[in-house]
């Protein structure tokens, strides 16, 4: 087994989901006449948590049951919306067998409730080829805060600098450098010029090989 782990993000790095999120949003804040654009949701929605996300659109502190029980409605609307279109990011499947094959320790550490990552890593039929799975009920403190690439790394006993993070949004890259992790900028929501400097990018799994994420780490 490498000394080595592979961290990945989930909406966005795992599975392209945003347009799927948006359009649940969309539906939820009809619902709750909140007025949105999609330029919003580019700066306000992606990669962010749902406290962030339902404070700034209905423009006050939402928290406690309150957060629980509107993240639960949108979450469950973005489910029905999602569940006949589960697809992987071009290559990630492939990707993680190669990983699997050579020995690399592998975990997801998504911002998403633990039912979202439950539908997408059951649907791409890939839970055997990981070991770690973090979600939004592990972590008290979200990206950009490390937490939970520190618990992945603690769960998988690899040290935080033989960690490498996949991560799309400006939130979770930071998260990724706050652990002192390295960072492969996927770049499926964002342009480069939008995010953080990554030690490497890419735009699928098509262009990545295992070689050049060892030289990130040797």
């Amino acid at each position: 087994m490498q000394e080595l782990a592979l961290l990945f993000d989930m909406d966005g790095v795992i599975a392209h989901t945003n347009p799927y999120h948006s359009k649940a949003f969309e539906a939820f804040f009809d619902k709750y006449k909140i007025p949105y654009s999609l330029a919003e949701f580019e700066e306000h929605m992606y990669g962010k948590h749902n406290s962030y996300i339902m404070s700034h659109f209905f423009k006050r502190p939402i928290a406690g049951d309150e957060l629980l029980q509107l993240e639960q409605e949108k979450e469950e609307m973005f489910r029905q919306v999602y569940a006949q279109h589960v697809e992987g990011i071009p290559g990630y499947v492939n990707f993680l067998k190669k990983i699997k094959q050579a020995g690399i320790k592998t975990g997801v550490a998504t911002s998403a409730p633990r039912a979202n990552m439950d539908l997408i890593i059951d649907g791409l039929e890939i839970r055997n080829m990981l070991d770690s799975f973090m979600s939004s009920e592990n972590v008290s403190q979200h990206k950009p805060n490390p937490e939970v690439y520190i618990k992945s790394a603690v769960n998988l006993q690899i040290p935080y600098h033989r960690c490498i993070v996949f991560e799309d949004s400006f939130s979770g890259i930071t998260a990724a450098i706050n652990a002192n992790m390295k960072v492969v900028g996927v770049l499926s929501s964002h342009t480069k010029s939008e995010l953080p400097p990554c030690d490497l990018y890419i735009e699928d799994y098509t262009e990545i090989e295992l070689n050049s994420l060892f030289n990130l780490i040797d």
